[in-house]
């Protein structure tokens, strides 16, 4: 799940991590409102979207009047932001961050991320602050720095000084930077992230050391425990679909095909997705009923598909462990019955209660292609598509 910078921001400051001071806006006449709030000469007009690269696709604007503050609000607001994260499809912006400004000596990137190979969280720094990291990593990857922190112990002092002595910061605010380096991992570990990143984290000309900017992800799967960054989520930010499917604990993602594809498991998911595209499709989601899905999720799946214009046809690959073959065949019919199936539908079942689910398929009087294989479901459907 991701948020806003604003909101996150506000998580790193109660964690005693310093931030710009700075106020949402969602109008023109909030945003001018809160520049005369801050009070401060210059003021950071910033847009807001789950998205990296804003300021080079033109989010952020530096207001030096009130008049400056309102224009850049009317042109920001509204608009369709293209950065390299959004595609080109853009995403609409919504709210802004209006910030006060900051006297800005150096800029640096420091980030927390799990590195699975190792099966530990790594704080990552660079003295190349304001850059995407990626660029960084592929161009002098000599000017990244790790350090690997051991989960019973966490994020020692001694690690972050070192980090420190590594990026250059000016001896008389190691210390400074220590502290905003063990709050941002204690934000990380209290608040289940699966990215924490401040980029740039900036030294400023009265001796601060700040986040200019702040991305935290969390691990979805651990917002059962976090009430208050479910509170965060912003609809406007996601795939109406996806926000569908996650009322019925569904794992959906659209993508730019036109096959749908329903499937019970993520690998197998993604097998499917491959074997499209070797036959000369292209996969229109990635959905995943999971192995204990029950008729009605099965049917909200199916309704979830269909709802998707680019689709001009279905595949359902099942091979039922734990996830029985009836089930499905019970669902897809509702389902078709429901929606009204105007799109080829290819159906390879195989696993538990197999026979029950092609009778019930075979005697729906829905119009069904059957598929002995996988390989032959995914030929078939490409074929009816094309």
């Amino acid at each position: 799940m991701n948020i806003h910078e604003y909101q996150g921001k506000e998580i790193l400051r109660k964690k005693g991590v310093s931030v710009p001071n700075g106020k949402v806006a969602f109008t023109v006449d909030e945003a001018v409102e809160a520049a005369k709030e801050l009070g401060t000469d210059v003021v950071v007009v910033k847009a807001q979207i789950h998205a990296g690269g804003r300021g080079k696709a033109g989010g952020v604007k530096v207001a030096k009047s009130l008049d400056e503050v309102r224009t850049y609000a009317e042109e920001l607001l509204g608009k369709t932001l293209v950065t390299h994260q959004t595609g080109p499809e853009g995403k609409e912006v919504k709210r802004l961050l209006i910030e006060e400004g900051c006297d800005i000596k150096q800029e640096y990137y420091v980030g927390l991320v799990l590195d699975r190979a190792i099966s530990r969280v790594v704080l990552m720094a660079s003295s190349e602050g304001g850059t995407e990291i990626e660029e960084v990593a592929e161009k002098t990857p000599e000017k990244i720095f790790k350090e690997e922190i051991d989960p019973l112990v966490g994020l020692t002092p001694f690690q972050a000084r070192r980090i420190a002595f590594k990026l250059g910061i000016p001896n008389e605010l190691v210390n400074k930077a220590v502290k905003f380096m063990i709050g941002l991992y204690e934000v990380f570990v209290e608040k289940d992230c699966s990215i924490a990143e401040i980029n740039p984290l900036v030294v400023t000309g009265d001796g601060n050391v700040m986040a200019l900017d702040a991305k935290l992800n969390f691990d979805s799967n651990a917002l059962y425990r976090h009430p208050d960054i479910v509170e965060l989520r912003d609809f406007d930010e996601e795939d109406p679909k996806e926000i569908e499917a996650s009322k019925y604990d569904l794992s959906y993602v659209s993508l730019d095909g036109n096959i749908g594809c329903m499937v019970n498991g993520a690998g197998l998911a993604m097998s499917t997705m491959d074997i499209i595209k070797y036959y000369g499709g292209e996969p229109a989601n990635f959905l995943d009923v999971g192995g204990g899905a029950t008729t009605e999720k099965v049917t909200e799946a199916f309704k979830i598909i269909l709802s998707d214009e680019n689709v001009k046809g279905i595949f359902v690959n099942i091979f039922g462990g734990i996830m029985k073959c009836d089930v499905i065949a019970t669902g897809v019919v509702e389902a078709a019955k429901q929606v009204g199936l105007s799109v080829p539908l290819v159906v390879r079942l195989e696993g538990t209660n197999v026979e029950l689910g092609k009778r019930i398929l075979e005697e729906s009087g829905i119009n069904v292609v059957s598929a002995e294989s996988m390989a032959d479901g995914a030929q078939k459907i490409v074929e009816l598509v094309k």
